[in-house]
């Protein structure tokens, strides 16, 4: 009579396990070094690396890859990753881990059929990268793409809270005097009117924002196209504030008093296309501060041009535009580690699926963040941005 496995593992844990573990495929994982001007974040943390070879993989990182969020290369060997000096090798692996999108150099060293998986910030993607992952047969995966088993969207909404958090911390910065403001404390204190703050877009980053900025004691505007997402907001932040629905004449009013207006509608996953013309910019207050944290997407404003991280501020009509891509690099180890906390066990079921197209067929949540599929570009928004045509992921997956 045939054993039961289930029966056979009780009876045997250590041996079963060890066992299973080596019938699974073995996944090579690259994680290289970014450009420290435009991104600090890794997507796996030492800790997650230890979880991810522990199932019996392999992590290679580039020398000085987590120096950034303050990580040696210890630290990472001793987790079990295997150093390496080389970007080739790096990206020689089966799949390989960046935040900012690959350069064309970076692809160039990718073999053909791996993934390369990364964040989708269209500001540094390009059409040659695309028509490069197409030529070589790769599998690109954005990460705020992917859904999770309750459809929502961990990257984007674990970025989010920290994007939330630091973009009040910045427009405090950004008041003060010591970063060339005109020397307002961001909140309220007795006999001083309190500082306004102006949250375009309701969602968690917005939420976070107007949590925090009204803990230290500002008043805050909320606006958004959605009145459910204000409702929500309400019922979150657990007070009454002014919410309103994107009414032309309402935020003329509301921008011309700001002291700091923080941009946070997105358009790639579910929000109609939004921006504050320059006409309305000019009327803001001078010294007034746009912090615009959709600039990765367009932006939520006509003045709004993309900056890196070493440089991200400039003035324009007397407003300071602080516009950078990944604000929540500036937390760069805090990133890290909400990251981690995502894709180390993405990465453990990727190998129990065998490879990435095997977990694209298995998951629908996962394979809503594919956008290039073996060679083929998939996902109609990314393809109509760069102005090239996409098919339907569906038949190419058999079975689906």
């Amino acid at each position: 009579m045939r054993q039961d496995p289930y029966i056979k593992k009780m009876l045997f844990p250590e041996e079963a396990l060890l066992r299973e573990i080596d019938r699974q495929p073995r996944l090579s994982i690259g994680l290289a070094c970014e450009n420290p001007r435009i991104e600090t974040r890794l997507a796996l943390t030492p800790e997650g690396v230890s979880i991810v070879v522990e199932e019996g993989h392999t992590v290679l990182v580039e020398r000085g890859a987590g120096l950034p969020m303050s990580y040696t290369d210890l630290q990472y060997s001793e987790a079990g990753a295997v150093i390496v000096d080389s970007k080739a090798e790096v990206f020689g692996a089966d799949i390989v881990l960046k935040i900012t999108p690959p350069t064309l150099e970076e692809l160039a060293l990718m073999k053909n059929g791996k993934s390369i998986f990364s964040m989708l910030q269209l500001s540094y993607l390009s059409a040659e990268s695309i028509k490069l992952m197409m030529s070589k047969k790769l599998n690109a995966i954005a990460y705020e793409l992917i859904k999770d088993s309750q459809k929502a969207f961990p990257v984007v909404n674990t970025i989010a809270e920290i994007e939330g958090s630091t973009a009040i911390a910045v427009a405090s910065e950004l008041m003060s005097n010591a970063a060339g403001g005109k020397g307002i404390l961001l909140g309220g204190i007795a006999g001083i009117s309190p500082t306004e703050i102006l949250i375009l877009g309701a969602g968690l980053a917005g939420s976070v924002a107007a949590r925090n900025a009204l803990a230290l004691g500002a008043q805050v505007k909320i606006f958004d196209h959605d009145v459910n997402k204000l409702r929500k907001i309400q019922h979150y932040l657990g007070q009454q504030v002014f919410t309103s629905v994107i009414h032309p004449s309402v935020l003329f009013k509301a921008l011309t008093t700001a002291d700091a207006v923080i941009g946070n509608l997105r358009y790639i996953n579910d929000s109609e296309p939004f921006m504050v013309a320059e006409e309305l910019v000019k009327t803001m207050k001078p010294g007034a501060i746009i912090i615009d944290l959709s600039v990765d997407q367009g932006g939520c404003f006509e003045t709004s041009t993309c900056r890196t991280i070493d440089d991200p501020t400039f003035e324009k009509y007397g407003v300071i535009h602080y516009c950078v891509p990944n604000i929540s690099a500036r937390v760069a180890r805090t990133g890290s580690m909400a990251l981690s906390n995502i894709f180390a066990p993405m990465l453990l079921k990727i190998g129990n699926s065998g490879n990435v197209k095997q977990a694209i067929l298995e998951s629908s949540g996962f394979r809503n963040g594919v956008y290039v599929y073996g060679g083929i570009l998939v996902n109609r928004l990314i393809a109509s941005f760069f102005g090239l045509k996409a098919d339907d992921i569906g038949l190419f997956l058999t079975g689906y």
